[in-house]
């Protein structure tokens, strides 16, 4: 008798809310695989039956996730392929998988990700903000104190903040951010995909006002995107602009108190600092 190879565990990416987002790839996974593990079978049961397939479905969350690791681990290894689905978007992403996936590659199961739909991806692409470098946060914690001190910790960060957030606490966390990030700009990006998409721009308290103004834009499901600190992102750049000057001026031969004069002149500060920056960059420390 031929041992069966062992199956593959797809994460497929399924549309945030247009269904025309759909690729024809994970439309085609869905329906060959043997069996597909969905967050909400009852919610995932429509998608599926929009694209006319029919396969076995067990459900798998955060309530049940490292239960359900053993169970698909034996359906691989019976030689069964399997669709991992979250309710919209890509699974892991502040969805249930990670367990699973990390267990799976642990015990070296084949894992292939569909590349697809994700609100955090979509939104950024629209905010008109920094997007060569970003935070994904998740989502706030839901406790005022605890939620008051993860922006605290996140206050300095020269990236852009992106993080979800649901419609019955948008505006607390308009609020908190008001307290913490006055100034900053910040885009509302809600319903995305959907009839109702709107990208909404400001400051937070001129996004509260928004809102009190048109009560509709607190409905819906929100990512949250706030500037980096620009002080932060200033002091970066000074030190990418230091640190070429040094790089070329050692690269032309120049001497390093020479060196040291042109950099204190062109970046201000004291020429010593600079003299020992330039010594430990020749002996490679």
């Amino acid at each position: 008798m031929t041992h069966r190879k062992a199956g593959t565990l797809y994460v497929v990416a399924t549309p945030i809310g247009n269904l025309e987002d759909m690729t024809p790839r994970a439309a085609r996974i869905l329906g060959e695989v043997d069996r597909v593990a969905a967050e909400d079978t009852r919610h995932s049961a429509r998608l599926l039956s929009h694209l006319g397939v029919k396969v076995s479905m067990l459900s798998l969350h955060e309530h049940n996730e490292a239960q359900r690791v053993e169970t698909l681990d034996a359906y691989l290894e019976a030689g069964e392929n399997i669709a991992l689905i979250s309710d919209a978007g890509t699974p892991l992403i502040s969805d249930p998988g990670f367990v699973l996936v990390r267990e799976l590659r642990a015990r070296n199961r084949h894992v292939v990700p569909l590349p697809g739909a994700c609100a955090l991806v979509t939104a950024l692409s629209g905010a008109g903000l920094p997007t060569d470098r970003f935070v994904f946060c998740g989502f706030l914690p839901a406790k005022q104190g605890a939620r008051r001190q993860q922006l605290v910790e996140w206050k300095t960060r020269a990236e852009t903040l992106v993080f979800y957030e649901s419609p019955h606490r948008i505006q607390a966390t308009l609020e908190a951010l008001h307290e913490q990030f006055d100034k900053r700009r910040i885009v509302l990006a809600r319903e995305l995909t959907k009839t109702f998409e709107t990208f909404l721009q400001g400051t937070a308290s001129e996004l509260l006002a928004m809102l009190e103004e048109d009560p509709n834009q607190a409905r819906g499901e929100f990512v949250v995107m706030v500037e980096g600190n620009k002080a932060e992102m200033d002091l970066e750049f000074q030190e990418i602009k230091a640190q070429t000057l040094l790089d070329a001026l050692l690269a032309e031969g120049v001497g390093v108190k020479q060196a040291a004069s042109v950099a204190a002149r062109l970046m201000g500060g004291r020429k010593q600092v600079w003299y020992a920056r330039l010594q430990a960059i020749k002996s490679g420390d």
